[in-house]
């Protein structure tokens, strides 16, 4: 079976790589594993596994291309998963694997040793993974897959601890990048994020004994688990039996958490940091108005992921809301174009302008990020073939002009319009009246840093804004990267350490 389609549209945002969920203690875990992975869906919509593990059948898998409700939603599918632990993934492809991707890409990774089994599900980017799999082919490894997650399984293979907790801390020690891991042995679910906390995982209570592992908390919501708190950067959590051992394998870190999912990836109704993301999006819209006003009579969201903000913008701006662009919300990933005239069409497939709406007014749409610019300028030209009067840009994050390395689908840099254009020049591009990006400082005021960015030690990472990459991307610049060179290298680091 061949991945299916993605719509040019798509091309023209930043994808997360993947979500990951893991239960512990409940019947029928596998069950609560595709109930999370599909509020989980937003972070990867290619492909999706779950492995589960039962006492008399032992760890049973399934991975599938496509949609969790197209998938792990038969009876007779679940049925093969049984047990009471589980972990699942769902998957977006890196730029550097899409559309060449086969069935064993799909995670979890699953490794045999000799105290039993472990499967591995990995939300993030391994930025030394070449080094790595060269190391180890010329050692022996024989790789399964394209994925950088894979070294991960090979690496615990090479350890000489006595059990799989202690194997996954050497392994994970030789790693650079992100990771946020759930992984699972016959008896145990263990979770763990990278000494700087890039990518998110947060830990539930489910029932009397049962716990959860997983990317966001609303996919806690969709199970009906308690939210307990995030897996904290550095720490490793092993849970069996009820209870939840805590370490810090890697040593002390103050954490760099990616901005961008506050901006876009994370789901409005998840919380992060102990905040609303939906508030924080909301914020980051009343940050746009107090630094980029304009004169309007209507304040529209570039639907969906730009409607918190275009919400701020107007309570704050004192410009009217309303939906002057409609989402159709079953023309899913899945859409086969068969024509070349509906190729075309491009964006009006997915977005359609509300015409009474928007006919004669001066119009400021809000949308989360501009990436390439080609979405931006299809959605201009459909609000003044509607007849608007004038379109303003205003865009709910700084200029994206860096790609990331640390389990985000970037585009290569020359192709990134923030990173080929002055604003003006952006603006110019595009065809509207006005663009403002917010500021670097207001996003970090939205996201309740109150003097904003700490520019010696930045509170979150926002290298795909400021270049400034916590950790240095070496497989990217051994393929010819050139990093920023104003005296950035203060900021990056060799490991993921102070």
């Amino acid at each position: 079976m061949q991945p299916f389609l993605a719509h040019p549209f798509d091309s023209d945002r930043l994808h997360e790589e993947c979500g990951v969920f893991g239960v512990i203690g409940v019947t029928d875990a596998a069950n609560f594993v595709a109930l999370g992975l599909h509020a989980l869906q937003h972070r990867g919509q290619e492909a999706g596994g779950i492995v589960s593990h039962d006492a008399e059948q032992g760890f049973n898998s399934a991975h599938r291309f496509g949609y969790v409700r197209d998938n792990f939603t038969k009876q007779s599918l679940m049925e093969t998963l049984p047990g009471s632990l589980a972990i699942g993934h769902v998957r977006y492809s890196t730029a550097g694997t899409k559309a060449a991707t086969a069935i064993r890409d799909v995670q979890p990774f699953f490794g045999e040793f000799a105290m039993g089994g472990c499967a591995v599900a990995h939300n993030g980017n391994i930025t030394n993974a070449l080094a790595l799999r060269r190391e180890l082919i010329e050692r022996g490894s024989i790789f399964q897959s394209s994925s950088d997650s894979e070294c991960i399984i090979h690496l615990m293979a090479r350890s000489i601890q006595r059990n799989i907790p202690e194997r996954m801390k050497d392994a994970l020690r030789r790693v650079e990048g992100a990771f946020s891991i759930i992984a699972m042995t016959r008896t145990k679910l263990i979770g763990v994020r990278d000494l700087l906390g890039v990518r998110p995982l947060v830990l539930g209570k489910l029932g009397d004994e049962g716990f959860v592992l997983a990317s966001e908390t609303c996919a806690l919501d969709i199970i009906g688990a308690e939210f307990l708190r995030e897996i904290e950067p550095g720490e490793m959590v092993v849970i069996s039996k009820g209870e939840v051992e805590s370490s810090r394998p890697f040593g002390p870190s103050k954490g760099r958490f990616c901005i961008f999912e506050h901006v876009y990836f994370s789901r409005p109704d998840s919380i992060i940091g102990g905040r609303s993301v939906y508030e924080t999006r909301r914020q980051i819209g009343v940050e746009l108005a107090r630094e980029a006003p304009v004169e309007a009579d209507l304040v529209c969201p570039v639907p969906d992921s730009g409607t918190p903000a275009a919400i701020g913008y107007a309570h704050e701006s004192g410009i009217p809301f309303g939906m002057g662009i409609i989402r159709n919300q079953y023309m899913g990933r899945t859409f086969i174009e068969p024509t070349e005239q509906i190729r075309n069409m491009g964006v009006r497939l997915k977005l359609n302008v509300n015409r009474a709406l928007v006919k004669g007014k001066r119009v400021v749409l809000v949308d989360d990020s501009v990436v390439r610019g080609t979405t931006s300028r299809k959605i201009k030209d459909m609000i003044l073939d509607a007849g608007a009067a004038e379109v303003h840009f205003r865009i709910a994050s700084p200029p994206t002009a860096w790609p990331c390395f640390y389990g985000v689908d970037t585009p290569d840099r020359d192709k990134l319009l923030a990173a080929q254009m002055s604003e003006a020049e952006m603006r110019e591009w595009i065809g509207v009246d006005s663009l403002a990006f917010v500021s670097l400082d207001g996003l970090y005021r939205a996201v309740g840093e109150a003097e904003g960015r700490n520019k010696s030690c930045p509170q979150y990472c926002d290298a795909c804004f400021s270049g400034e990459y916590p950790v240095a991307p070496f497989d990217q610049l051994e393929r010819g990267f050139r990093m920023k060179s104003d005296g950035v290298a203060g900021n990056v680091t060799g490991h993921a350490a102070e």
